[in-house]
Protein backbone atom coordinates (compact mmCIF):
# COMPACT_ATOMS: atom_id res chain seq x y z
CA UNK A 1 0.00 0.00 0.00
CA UNK A 2 1.53 3.31 -1.22
CA UNK A 3 1.08 5.63 1.89
CA UNK A 4 1.33 9.34 1.13
CA UNK A 5 4.66 9.73 2.93
CA UNK A 6 6.29 6.91 1.04
CA UNK A 7 5.26 9.36 -1.90
CA UNK A 8 6.90 12.16 -0.51
CA UNK A 9 10.39 10.55 -0.21
CA UNK A 10 9.76 9.41 -3.24
CA UNK A 11 9.63 12.60 -4.96
CA UNK A 12 12.37 13.88 -2.62
CA UNK A 13 14.64 11.19 -3.53
CA UNK A 14 13.62 11.84 -7.47
CA UNK A 15 14.14 15.72 -6.95
CA UNK A 16 17.95 14.75 -5.63
CA UNK A 17 18.78 12.74 -8.50
CA UNK A 18 17.48 14.59 -10.96
CA UNK A 19 18.59 18.38 -11.80
CA UNK A 20 14.70 19.26 -12.94
CA UNK A 21 11.59 17.04 -13.23
CA UNK A 22 8.34 17.96 -15.03
CA UNK A 23 5.32 17.54 -12.98
CA UNK A 24 4.05 15.05 -15.88
CA UNK A 25 6.97 12.74 -15.23
CA UNK A 26 6.87 12.49 -12.00
CA UNK A 27 2.93 11.66 -12.08
CA UNK A 28 3.60 9.04 -14.58
CA UNK A 29 6.94 7.45 -12.40
CA UNK A 30 4.68 8.16 -9.22
CA UNK A 31 1.67 6.62 -11.42
CA UNK A 32 -0.94 9.21 -9.94
CA UNK A 33 -2.35 12.32 -11.47
CA UNK A 34 -0.61 15.50 -11.97
CA UNK A 35 -2.59 17.34 -9.88
CA UNK A 36 -1.96 14.76 -7.25
CA UNK A 37 1.88 15.75 -7.73
CA UNK A 38 1.18 19.22 -7.41
CA UNK A 39 -0.52 18.56 -3.53
CA UNK A 40 2.46 16.53 -2.63
CA UNK A 41 4.90 19.21 -3.61
CA UNK A 42 2.51 22.09 -1.69
CA UNK A 43 2.84 19.79 1.21
CA UNK A 44 6.76 19.55 0.96
CA UNK A 45 6.77 23.45 0.68
CA UNK A 46 4.85 23.88 3.76
CA UNK A 47 7.33 21.33 5.64
CA UNK A 48 10.34 23.49 4.92
CA UNK A 49 11.67 21.44 1.42
CA UNK A 50 13.22 24.21 -0.39
CA UNK A 51 11.15 22.65 -3.74
CA UNK A 52 11.04 25.65 -6.54
CA UNK A 53 8.73 25.34 -10.08
CA UNK A 54 8.49 26.63 -13.15
CA UNK A 55 5.54 27.12 -15.31
CA UNK A 56 5.30 27.01 -18.73
CA UNK A 57 7.44 24.92 -21.56
CA UNK A 58 10.50 23.54 -20.25
CA UNK A 59 9.09 23.93 -17.01
CA UNK A 60 9.00 21.46 -13.88
CA UNK A 61 10.33 21.48 -10.37
CA UNK A 62 13.74 21.21 -8.58
CA UNK A 63 15.67 21.20 -5.24
CA UNK A 64 17.17 24.71 -4.68
CA UNK A 65 20.56 24.54 -5.43
CA UNK A 66 22.85 23.46 -3.07
CA UNK A 67 20.21 21.84 -0.66
CA UNK A 68 21.01 18.04 -0.36
CA UNK A 69 19.19 15.74 2.34
CA UNK A 70 21.13 13.30 5.16
CA UNK A 71 21.58 9.71 3.75
CA UNK A 72 18.52 7.58 4.55
CA UNK A 73 20.15 5.19 7.48
CA UNK A 74 18.23 2.02 8.96
CA UNK A 75 19.80 -0.23 11.79
CA UNK A 76 18.96 -3.78 11.13
CA UNK A 77 16.34 -4.14 13.39
CA UNK A 78 14.46 -1.33 11.14
CA UNK A 79 15.27 -2.83 7.72
CA UNK A 80 14.15 -6.43 8.75
CA UNK A 81 10.84 -4.78 9.63
CA UNK A 82 10.79 -2.82 5.93
CA UNK A 83 11.73 -6.27 4.32
CA UNK A 84 9.50 -8.45 6.10
CA UNK A 85 6.52 -5.88 5.08
CA UNK A 86 7.60 -5.63 1.57
CA UNK A 87 7.58 -9.52 0.79
CA UNK A 88 4.25 -9.53 2.50
CA UNK A 89 2.38 -7.14 0.88
CA UNK A 90 1.22 -10.30 -1.56
CA UNK A 91 -1.18 -10.49 1.59
CA UNK A 92 -2.62 -6.92 1.56
CA UNK A 93 -5.00 -8.76 -1.08
CA UNK A 94 -4.29 -5.14 -2.46
CA UNK A 95 -3.05 -4.23 -6.22
CA UNK A 96 0.35 -3.64 -6.41
CA UNK A 97 2.97 -3.67 -8.98
CA UNK A 98 5.82 -6.14 -8.65
CA UNK A 99 8.31 -3.37 -10.31
CA UNK A 100 7.51 -1.22 -7.11
CA UNK A 101 7.92 -3.66 -4.39
CA UNK A 102 11.10 -5.05 -6.35
CA UNK A 103 12.64 -1.27 -6.34
CA UNK A 104 11.51 -0.49 -2.88
CA UNK A 105 13.62 -4.10 -1.61
CA UNK A 106 16.41 -3.26 -4.01
CA UNK A 107 16.61 0.68 -1.94
CA UNK A 108 16.79 -1.00 1.04
CA UNK A 109 19.10 -3.33 0.51
CA UNK A 110 21.42 -0.29 -0.93
CA UNK A 111 21.85 0.87 2.42
CA UNK A 112 22.41 -1.62 4.24
CA UNK A 113 26.14 -2.99 5.48
CA UNK A 114 27.28 -5.99 3.82
CA UNK A 115 26.70 -8.33 6.83
CA UNK A 116 22.72 -7.36 7.45
CA UNK A 117 22.30 -7.11 3.65
CA UNK A 118 22.86 -10.93 3.41
CA UNK A 119 20.78 -11.94 6.42
CA UNK A 120 18.25 -10.30 4.80
CA UNK A 121 17.92 -11.32 1.59
CA UNK A 122 18.43 -14.80 2.62
CA UNK A 123 14.92 -14.18 3.51
CA UNK A 124 13.75 -13.03 0.15
CA UNK A 125 15.59 -16.21 -1.10
CA UNK A 126 14.13 -18.04 0.25
CA UNK A 127 10.68 -17.51 2.36
CA UNK A 128 7.63 -18.33 -0.12
CA UNK A 129 4.70 -16.49 0.44
CA UNK A 130 0.94 -17.17 -1.91
CA UNK A 131 -1.59 -14.44 -1.67
CA UNK A 132 -5.23 -15.84 -1.97
CA UNK A 133 -6.41 -16.07 -5.33
CA UNK A 134 -9.93 -13.64 -5.65
CA UNK A 135 -10.94 -11.99 -8.69
CA UNK A 136 -10.75 -8.29 -7.67
CA UNK A 137 -8.58 -6.71 -5.63
CA UNK A 138 -8.79 -2.68 -4.57
CA UNK A 139 -6.17 -0.45 -6.30
CA UNK A 140 -3.77 0.91 -4.00
CA UNK A 141 -4.28 4.33 -5.43
CA UNK A 142 -7.95 4.17 -4.28
CA UNK A 143 -7.19 3.01 -0.70
CA UNK A 144 -4.69 6.00 -0.81
CA UNK A 145 -7.53 8.33 -1.87
CA UNK A 146 -10.34 7.02 0.46
CA UNK A 147 -7.78 7.33 3.47
CA UNK A 148 -7.06 10.65 2.23
CA UNK A 149 -10.24 11.78 2.32
CA UNK A 150 -10.67 10.41 5.68
CA UNK A 151 -7.22 12.46 7.12
CA UNK A 152 -9.23 15.51 5.29
CA UNK A 153 -12.67 14.50 6.19
CA UNK A 154 -13.67 15.46 2.85
CA UNK A 155 -17.01 13.70 1.57
CA UNK A 156 -16.54 11.52 -1.55
CA UNK A 157 -18.76 10.22 -4.42
CA UNK A 158 -17.87 6.55 -4.55
CA UNK A 159 -19.39 4.13 -7.58
CA UNK A 160 -20.64 1.20 -6.14
CA UNK A 161 -21.53 -2.18 -7.20
CA UNK A 162 -23.42 -4.33 -4.35
CA UNK A 163 -22.59 -8.30 -3.90
CA UNK A 164 -25.47 -8.93 -6.82
CA UNK A 165 -23.79 -6.61 -9.20
CA UNK A 166 -26.44 -3.98 -8.72
CA UNK A 167 -24.42 -0.50 -9.52
CA UNK A 168 -25.40 2.72 -7.56
CA UNK A 169 -23.89 6.15 -6.74
CA UNK A 170 -23.54 7.04 -3.04
CA UNK A 171 -22.11 10.12 -1.17
CA UNK A 172 -20.39 8.88 1.95
CA UNK A 173 -18.63 10.79 4.73
CA UNK A 174 -15.25 7.99 5.17
CA UNK A 175 -14.28 7.45 9.40
CA UNK A 176 -11.50 4.87 8.25
CA UNK A 177 -10.75 2.25 6.30
CA UNK A 178 -10.05 -1.61 7.59
CA UNK A 179 -9.16 -4.46 6.40
CA UNK A 180 -11.33 -7.80 7.24
CA UNK A 181 -10.96 -11.61 6.85
CA UNK A 182 -8.94 -10.66 3.61
CA UNK A 183 -11.15 -7.67 2.40
CA UNK A 184 -10.57 -3.77 2.55
CA UNK A 185 -14.06 -2.09 3.97
CA UNK A 186 -14.28 1.06 4.19
CA UNK A 187 -16.46 2.58 7.37
CA UNK A 188 -18.78 5.39 7.55
CA UNK A 189 -22.02 7.96 7.04
CA UNK A 190 -23.79 7.14 3.95
CA UNK A 191 -26.16 10.48 2.60
CA UNK A 192 -28.34 7.80 0.86
CA UNK A 193 -28.99 5.51 3.71
CA UNK A 194 -28.53 8.34 6.58
CA UNK A 195 -26.98 5.86 8.58
CA UNK A 196 -23.18 4.29 9.25
CA UNK A 197 -22.64 1.79 6.57
CA UNK A 198 -19.81 -0.41 5.43
CA UNK A 199 -18.66 -0.54 1.50
CA UNK A 200 -16.01 -3.36 0.54
CA UNK A 201 -13.26 -1.42 -1.19
CA UNK A 202 -13.06 -3.87 -4.59
CA UNK A 203 -16.44 -2.96 -5.41
CA UNK A 204 -15.97 0.50 -5.63
CA UNK A 205 -15.47 1.26 -9.27
CA UNK A 206 -14.54 5.62 -9.01
CA UNK A 207 -14.23 7.85 -5.87
CA UNK A 208 -14.45 11.68 -6.58
CA UNK A 209 -13.67 14.44 -3.75
CA UNK A 210 -16.67 16.39 -3.23
CA UNK A 211 -16.44 20.19 -2.08
CA UNK A 212 -18.09 19.14 1.65
CA UNK A 213 -16.25 18.70 4.96
CA UNK A 214 -17.77 17.17 7.62
CA UNK A 215 -17.52 16.73 11.59
CA UNK A 216 -17.12 13.42 12.38
CA UNK A 217 -18.36 11.42 15.91
CA UNK A 218 -15.34 10.69 17.76
CA UNK A 219 -16.77 8.58 19.50
CA UNK A 220 -17.47 6.42 16.69
CA UNK A 221 -15.23 3.16 16.25
CA UNK A 222 -14.70 1.81 13.08
CA UNK A 223 -13.02 -1.25 14.19
CA UNK A 224 -16.10 -2.49 16.76
CA UNK A 225 -18.50 -1.19 13.60
CA UNK A 226 -16.74 -4.07 11.34
CA UNK A 227 -16.72 -6.79 14.01
CA UNK A 228 -20.03 -6.25 15.04
CA UNK A 229 -21.23 -6.65 11.84
CA UNK A 230 -18.37 -8.70 10.28
CA UNK A 231 -17.90 -10.74 13.00
CA UNK A 232 -20.35 -13.03 13.78
CA UNK A 233 -20.45 -13.72 10.07
CA UNK A 234 -18.75 -17.78 9.96
CA UNK A 235 -16.56 -18.64 7.48
CA UNK A 236 -18.98 -21.47 6.22
CA UNK A 237 -22.87 -21.29 6.54
CA UNK A 238 -24.05 -24.36 7.74
CA UNK A 239 -27.80 -24.79 5.65
CA UNK A 240 -30.45 -26.89 5.94
CA UNK A 241 -32.97 -26.81 3.53
CA UNK A 242 -36.20 -29.17 2.72
CA UNK A 243 -37.15 -29.51 -0.68
CA UNK A 244 -41.21 -30.91 -0.82
CA UNK A 245 -40.50 -33.52 -3.59
CA UNK A 246 -39.28 -37.48 -3.28
CA UNK A 247 -35.71 -38.53 -2.30
CA UNK A 248 -35.15 -39.67 -5.99
CA UNK A 249 -36.27 -36.75 -7.28
CA UNK A 250 -33.90 -34.54 -5.68
CA UNK A 251 -30.90 -36.80 -5.99
CA UNK A 252 -31.03 -36.73 -10.40
CA UNK A 253 -30.54 -32.39 -9.60
CA UNK A 254 -28.20 -32.58 -6.51
CA UNK A 255 -24.94 -34.93 -6.50
CA UNK A 256 -24.32 -36.72 -3.31
CA UNK A 257 -21.05 -34.36 -3.18
CA UNK A 258 -23.45 -31.24 -2.65
CA UNK A 259 -24.61 -32.50 0.71
CA UNK A 260 -26.24 -34.86 3.00
CA UNK A 261 -29.48 -35.94 1.17
CA UNK A 262 -32.23 -38.13 3.76
CA UNK A 263 -36.05 -38.93 3.07
CA UNK A 264 -38.73 -37.10 5.30
CA UNK A 265 -42.23 -36.97 6.10
CA UNK A 266 -42.78 -34.26 3.61
CA UNK A 267 -39.95 -34.45 1.59
CA UNK A 268 -36.41 -34.61 1.01
CA UNK A 269 -33.77 -32.66 4.00
CA UNK A 270 -29.97 -31.32 2.22
CA UNK A 271 -27.85 -30.36 4.93
CA UNK A 272 -24.57 -28.78 3.65
CA UNK A 273 -22.63 -25.72 4.13
CA UNK A 274 -20.78 -22.90 2.20
CA UNK A 275 -19.09 -19.73 1.99
CA UNK A 276 -21.43 -17.70 0.19
CA UNK A 277 -25.29 -17.03 0.50
CA UNK A 278 -26.25 -15.34 -2.10
CA UNK A 279 -24.50 -18.35 -4.50
CA UNK A 280 -26.15 -20.38 -2.94
CA UNK A 281 -29.52 -19.04 -3.11
CA UNK A 282 -29.09 -18.54 -6.78
CA UNK A 283 -27.77 -22.63 -6.63
CA UNK A 284 -31.58 -23.60 -5.25
CA UNK A 285 -33.36 -21.53 -7.33
CA UNK A 286 -31.91 -22.76 -10.54
CA UNK A 287 -32.56 -26.38 -9.34
CA UNK A 288 -36.98 -25.15 -10.24
CA UNK A 289 -37.53 -27.50 -7.06
CA UNK A 290 -39.97 -25.81 -4.65
CA UNK A 291 -38.12 -25.95 -1.05
CA UNK A 292 -38.64 -24.58 2.24
CA UNK A 293 -35.47 -23.17 4.21
CA UNK A 294 -34.58 -24.52 7.82
CA UNK A 295 -31.41 -22.64 8.51
CA UNK A 296 -29.88 -20.02 8.50
CA UNK A 297 -32.60 -17.38 8.34
CA UNK A 298 -29.72 -15.11 6.59
CA UNK A 299 -30.33 -17.23 3.48
CA UNK A 300 -33.89 -16.42 3.26
CA UNK A 301 -32.66 -12.83 3.27
CA UNK A 302 -30.30 -13.89 0.41
CA UNK A 303 -33.51 -15.09 -1.34
CA UNK A 304 -35.62 -12.22 -0.67
CA UNK A 305 -32.64 -10.20 -2.35
CA UNK A 306 -32.34 -12.40 -5.16
CA UNK A 307 -35.86 -11.70 -5.98
CA UNK A 308 -35.85 -8.13 -5.57
CA UNK A 309 -32.61 -8.18 -8.12
CA UNK A 310 -34.86 -10.30 -11.10
CA UNK A 311 -37.76 -8.00 -10.33
CA UNK A 312 -35.96 -4.58 -10.88
CA UNK A 313 -34.51 -6.55 -14.25
CA UNK A 314 -37.92 -7.66 -15.19
CA UNK A 315 -39.21 -3.59 -15.35
CA UNK A 316 -36.56 -2.87 -17.48
CA UNK A 317 -37.78 -1.76 -21.04
CA UNK A 318 -35.98 -2.63 -24.05
CA UNK A 319 -34.61 0.37 -25.56
CA UNK A 320 -34.91 -0.75 -28.83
Amino acid sequence: MYHPTTRLLTILELLQTHSQMSGEEMARRLEVEPRTVRRYIQMLQEMGMPVEGARGPGGGYRLRPGFKLPPLLFTEEEATVLVLALLGAPWLEVSLPSVALEGALAKVYRVLPLGGRERLQAISSHMILSPQQRDERPDAELLVNVSEAVQTRRRIAIAYRSHHNVESQRDIEPYGVVGWKGHWYVVGYCCLRQAPRLFRLDRVDSVRFLDETFTRDEDFDCQAYVMKHLGSIPNRWQIEVEFQVPLYEVRHKVPSSHGELSATATGTLLKTHHVHLPAFARYLVNLDLPFVVRQPPELRVALRELAEQIMRIAQVDDPA
